[in-house]
């Protein structure tokens, strides 16, 4: 089972690189269509949920195995967001603040992930 798992979990971490570095190529070979306008940086937060979503499937002896996946996550998400606003390119009304909510989550993520290690080191 965790030869499968691994493997899943890498197949979900490579095609999220891939969305994230070459989204049309990969809307080309999966979808059969180029990926154009909005859908371009759909599939790179996509991309990024996917490399989140392999890092919390790898086999692990943490007792919060998703945190760090969820922090990675919500750092990554913080940054391509607010650098879509700063670009003016993409710049919807809900953009400014999910940037601020991705921003205030990562935080508190950092700080649960701070404490766990804290706890860990302490057993």
């Amino acid at each position: 089972m965790n030869k499968v798992l691994i493997f899943a979990a890498v197949g979900e971490a490579a095609t999220g690189l891939a969305l994230l570095i070459v989204p049309s190529l990969v809307g080309r070979l999966l979808l059969g269509a180029e990926l154009a306008g909005v859908s371009i940086p759909v599939a790179r937060v996509a991309g990024i949920a996917l490399i989140a979503l392999g890092i919390a499937c790898r086999p692990a002896g943490d007792a919060n195995p998703g945190l760090p996946a969820m922090l990675l996550y919500g750092l990554l998400a913080t940054l391509y967001l607010a650098w879509l606003g700063m670009s003016g390119e993409w710049v919807g009304s809900l953009l400014w603040p999910a940037v601020m909510l991705h921003a205030i989550l990562t935080i508190l993520l950092v700080r649960a992930w701070l404490n766990n290690q804290r706890s860990r080191g302490k057993t």
